[in-house]
Order: C-alpha cells, then sequence, then structure tokens
C-alpha cells in the first residue's frame, strides 16, 4: 500500500481484524507515545462496536442501555453545515468547529490530550463532508495544541472517496498522524484491518495490542488482492469519475422534489437528507421495492439516506441508479411523504 499513502506514513500495524479494535491500537499508540490520556471525537461519530470504540461515538443512543466508560472521552461539534451547532452559516462561520476546538480543550478535557480521532467524512452520521478550509484549521489547532489526529478511514479508505485513501484527497490537509482501515480491504467481507502512522509512532509493543486471527494469511491475502485489483483496473478513476455523475445526480434529484435536500458526497460516498427520520423509515422499503438497497444514517435515528454503490459501478448503472431512486422518491411522494 506504500504507494497510495501519505508520504509522512512509514509503520504499520496489522494485529487487528475490525475497525473497531484498530481504533483502540490508535488510542493506545496516541496515549502511549504522548503519555497523554484524552481523546476528542465528533458529535455523529461512528468508531466501533467495542467499549472503547463506542465511548469515543458521538451518540449518546449507542450509550443508553449500557455502561461503556472512556474517561477522558471529549465530543466536539461536527462540521455538519446544514445544522450548525454554532448556528452559523458558511459563508460567515468562521470555522468554528475547527476552531473552538482548543475551548473544549481548555474547558472540557483534563488538560492532557493524545489525539483527536475523525472520520474524514462522517459515514453513519449522514456521509457528512467537511466543509473547504475544516482539516487545515484542525490540523492547526491540532499542532497547537500537541494534540495527534488520527483518521479513522475505516469507511473511507480503499478507494471510497475516489483516492486510495481520503487523507490523500478530500483530507490531504488533515496530514493524519495514524490512519485506521477495515472494510473494504478486504474486498469481498474479509475481515481484515490495520493502523498504519508516522514512524516514531511505533510505539507498541506486541502485548500492548494483539487478536489472535490478527495478520491471518487469509486476511492478509484478500487484502494484498484488493490492493492489486484497485491498481490494475483504475477503480480510483471509476469512482471519480462515476461519483461526479452521481452528485449532479442528486443535485438534480433535489431541484426536481420538495422532499429532498442536502446532496452531498465526494467519490462513491453520498447522500441527501430527507425531513426526518421517520420520513427515511417510510423511504426505505419504497426504495427497496424499486430495486435499491440503501441504508439511513444513525442506524436509523437520522434524516439522511445515503447513496454508495459498488466501487466498479458503471455509467450506464449510474443512471439506472438515479433513474430507480427518481421513480422511488415519485411513489414515496405520492404515497403521501
Amino acid at each position: 500500500m506504500r504507494e497510495y499513502l501519505p508520504p509522512h506514513i512509514g509503520a504499520f500495524w496489522f494485529r487487528d481484524i475490525t475497525g473497531s479494535t484498530a481504533n483502540e491500537a490508535a488510542i493506545r499508540i496516541a496515549q502511549k507515545a504522548t503519555g497523554n490520556t484524552d481523546v476528542f471525537s465528533l458529535f455523529l461519530s461512528h468508531h466501533g462496536q467495542s467499549v472503547a470504540a463506542t465511548g469515543v461515538s458521538g451518540n449518546a443512543f449507542r450509550h443508553r442501555s449500557f455502561t461503556l466508560p472512556f474517561p477522558g472521552s471529549v465530543k466536539v461539534p461536527a462540521p455538519d453545515c446544514a445544522n450548525c451547532f454554532f448556528g452559523q452559516t458558511p459563508d460567515r462561520c468562521r470555522m468554528l468547529c475547527a476552531t473552538r476546538v482548543a475551548d473544549f480543550a481548555e474547558y472540557a478535557s483534563s488538560g492532557r490530550i493524545a489525539a483527536l480521532i475523525i472520520e474524514p467524512v462522517l459515514g453513519n452520521g449522514g456521509n457528512l463532508v467537511p466543509p473547504d478550509g475544516y482539516f487545515r484549521e484542525l490540523r492547526r489547532v491540532c499542532d497547537d495544541l500537541g494534540i495527534l489526529i488520527v483518521a479513522d478511514e475505516v469507511q473511507t479508505g480503499f478507494g471510497r472517496t475516489g483516492t486510495f485513501f481520503a487523507s490523500t484527497g478530500v483530507a490531504h490537509e488533515l496530514r493524519p498522524d495514524i490512519i485506521t482501515f477495515a472494510k473494504g480491504a478486504g474486498g469481498v467481507g474479509i475481515p481484515v484491518a490495520g493502523v498504519l502512522m508516522r514512524p516514531e509512532l511505533d510505539v507498541l509493543e506486541p502485548w500492548e495490542h494483539s487478536s489472535t486471527a490478527g495478520a491471518n494469511p487469509l486476511s492478509l491475502t484478500a487484502l494484498e488482492e484488493t490492493v492489486n485489483y484497485i491498481r490494475d483496473h483504475d477503480v480510483l478513476d471509476n469512482v471519480t469519475t462515476v461519483g461526479a455523475s452521481l452528485l449532479d445526480g442528486l443535485h438534480a434529484l433535489a431541484r426536481d422534489h420538495v422532499t429532498v435536500s442536502h446532496p452531498r458526497g465526494v467519490g462513491l460516498m453520498q447522500a441527501f437528507d430527507l425531513s426526518d427520520a421517520d420520513a427515511v423509515h417510510r423511504f426505505l422499503p419504497v426504495a427497496k421495492r424499486h430495486g435499491l438497497i440503501m441504508r439511513g444514517s444513525r442506524y436509523g435515528f437520522g434524516r439522511a439516506v445515503k447513496v454508495r454503490p459498488p466501487l466498479i459501478i458503471t455509467p450506464s448503472q449510474v443512471e439506472d441508479l438515479l433513474d430507480r431512486l427518481r421513480a422511488a422518491l415519485r411513489t414515496f411522494e405520492e404515497e403521501g411523504s
């Protein structure tokens, strides 16, 4: 994978098979390397299913039925411009969701912050793409405070946004110190995960983080073949090309359908909003009747409909997808949206 990595990333840790534990490894690395404890994360974020990964995820509904302690977890506002935490609009917000991280460090933390973990595109949160300048400002704030940045690329990695990692494309100004990956790395669902980092952060001993099946031959073979397929079949170029057509189509749907708002995305990680979560619940079965398997955001608590087709989708298949989506929206509105 080295040819696809940011130039400052030169070490790896392949002892995981899920994104949850890869993110836990990243947290351990950051804590050991810095000697600090706290971990910042974003509202709406999703970092996994384990106790620690759920503990740093930014959705209260995932915590209600359990005791999920993660001392030092601090949540900060997400760059959700359509629902700005600060009540601002993009033309006059002054990137408060990034600059005010310093205030959370000063007033809401122990002052001993090891890392900020962030999805370059917030997947479970609704495929939210931060505005231009956000990553640059967030990097500046974290540098000023001595905070390491972990890019959780479990969903965005392996071509989903049009570059191998979002950290070399839409989020290149983030310059993460650590990158985690999983999901698409195994191609057809074979579990594989890993952690990539700056060489000086390769600080864990083998007994400090490991799993029985980590780095098994099947997973590593799947990983290698996935990388080879992406390279040999120009998958990244395809994602960029058809992704642009798909986004144009979502914008056209928003113009034609009053029920659709905030079309957004990058590569083949796109979404649009309906009026509320209940509307999404009613729309998804309609979409399925029209031959579309789609998901909502925030495990059904959000108002977004995610549009994330396979990376090998063709231009004609994108047109078919949009035709089906248009028909599904028409049916949805006729049935009483």
